[in-house]
């Protein structure tokens, strides 16, 4: 199974400094490469600045963008990565020993992912069809 893990942090990130922001990545980039060769971690990336982000909604019809990602929360979501698990015990597991747990990241969601692969597939289908008649 695969699932997405959503890593949170907080402000107090943007305020570390550099050497320790460095400290911080080799411990996590040295974690991410354990499970990348045991086979389960698959993908991950950071977020950029969150000034650089917007959110974008609609309502009534009407697409609205700010800046910035506002959400409810104190937290910030700061990146993802995709791993591979047997099942959710043990993406818990895996995630549970990631060191920026406890050190900069105030949490991670898990998600599994739902595979769209079939779905697609069966759609493309019917739109080649469709196309024919």
């Amino acid at each position: 199974m695969k699932f997405m893990c959503f890593g949170y942090t907080d402000e107090k990130f943007d305020h570390m400094s550099e050497s320790e922001k460095n400290k911080l990545f080799d411990v996590c980039f040295a974690y991410d490469d354990e499970l990348r060769a045991k086979g389960h971690f698959l993908s991950g990336e950071a977020l950029d600045s969150r000034s650089s982000s917007v959110t974008v909604r609609k309502k009534n019809g009407k697409v609205s963008v700010t800046d910035g990602p506002f959400v409810e929360t104190k937290e910030l979501l700061g990146g993802i990565a995709i791993i591979e698990a047997r099942d959710l015990n043990e993406a818990i597991a895996l995630v549970s020993n990631h060191p920026a747990l406890g050190a900069n990241a105030s949490g991670f969601e898990i998600h599994p992912i739902f595979d769209m692969t079939p779905l697609m597939d069966a759609s493309r289908l019917r739109r080649k069809a469709a196309k024919k008649n």
